[in-house]
């Protein structure tokens, strides 16, 4: 089944045009990476996925996106945005609100048992009782990650999830998402760090200027792809059969 379909999608804001005719359809159990430069609409489009952002085009398990509830949504899309503010709730409590499309007034067992087993997948256990206010950015990108994990979604959406993380929590982070696709979901992710999306995502959206400009596996990952979405020449070697892109230089813009 598609779990996202995206139809002939544009959207405006303050009368500029950020998303651009964009169509494409992602099954079940797929990881995506959507890729390109600042200013591409990569955001966006997740949040006209999520709902975040009112658009039409977008269908979720085949129906309508807005013929859901907001609960209903929340129980099947889970999104992670780029900035996340720390407050002074205790890590347990901020995640346990990931449990709020599922529960009632107040938190059944089930509800707390799914924040504990999350807690301890994701390796926060011992941060438990700690504020989030208290947590380094790693730590705190986790803790939000696992709030979107605790409402058991199956679809997760996460807007530059990796910005501002160490190497380790960036691996960390991206074999979430890996894990969370592994298991039948499906991950949406949108990164800037091209070689990160190409040692864990198994399809690649490439947009410019609100458009799509490449959509597939690693047989897109071309020189002269980069050279159109980046404007730079890059060689590309392989790793454990892995792409992985090394910039040359700057294209100038005459020659692109």
């Amino acid at each position: 089944m598609k779990a996202v379909r995206v139809r002939n999608l544009s959207f405006s804001y303050n009368g500029v045009d950020i998303l651009r005719d964009v169509s494409f359809e992602v099954e079940e159990g797929e990881f995506i990476a959507v890729l390109g430069p600042n200013g591409a609409g990569k955001s966006t489009l997740l949040k006209c996925i999520s709902g975040i952002v009112e658009c039409n085009g977008v269908e979720i398990f085949e129906k309508p996106r807005q013929s859901y509830s907001r609960e209903e949504l929340a129980r099947l899309i889970a999104y992670v945005p780029q900035k996340s503010i720390p407050s002074f709730m205790t890590v347990f409590d901020t995640v346990l609100l990931g449990r709020k499309p599922h529960m009632g007034l107040t938190p059944t067992e089930n509800d707390l048992k799914t924040v504990r087993d999350v807690l301890e997948i994701l390796g926060l256990k011992r941060f438990a009782l700690k504020r989030t206010n208290q947590l380094s950015g790693g730590e705190l990108q986790k803790v939000v990650i696992a709030r979107a994990l605790a409402q058991e979604p199956k679809i997760l959406l996460m807007d530059e999830p990796t910005n501002n993380l160490d190497l380790k929590s960036q691996l960390e982070v991206m074999k979430i998402a890996e894990r969370f696709a592994d298991n039948g979901g499906t991950s949406i992710v949108v990164m800037h760090d091209v070689n990160l999306a190409l040692r864990f995502a198994k399809r690649f959206i490439f947009m410019k200027e609100g458009k799509i400009k490449a959509d597939g596996n690693f047989r897109i990952v071309k020189p002269d792809l980069f050279e159109e979405i980046y404007g730079v020449t890059v060689e590309i070697e392989r790793v454990n059969g892995i792409p992985v892109v090394v910039p040359l230089e700057t294209v100038r813009p005459d020659d692109v």
